[in-house]
């Protein structure tokens, strides 16, 4: 069953995440999902909120996003965040283009 992950970063910001998507990709940019490391993603969006920064993706399975959870939280222990909890919600309908 697919899901929405919506993790809150008090205190980040653009450039914490630009950072974070620069190790993730080795340089590349993040214009595609194939871009970095996490299949099962369906969809991603980030962006300021107040006194941080949310990212809200679309997972085909809670299963996904722990294997990529993996390769992201020693990214984000290296730039100096501890990883929050995201929250997560059975997603009932996704439509992609």
């Amino acid at each position: 069953m697919a899901i929405i992950v919506i993790f809150d970063i008090p205190g980040g910001g653009q450039e914490l995440y630009d950072a974070c998507i620069d190790r993730l990709t080795g340089g590349g940019g993040f214009t595609s999902l194939a871009d970095i490391p996490a299949p099962g993603l369906i969809s991603h969006a980030a962006g300021p909120v107040g006194g941080g920064w949310r990212v809200v993706d679309v997972w085909e399975s809670e299963e996904a996003l722990e294997n990529f959870s993996k390769i992201l939280q020693p990214v984000l222990s290296e730039l100096g965040h501890s990883d929050g909890e995201p929250q997560i919600i059975p997603a009932y309908n996704v439509v992609a283009r």
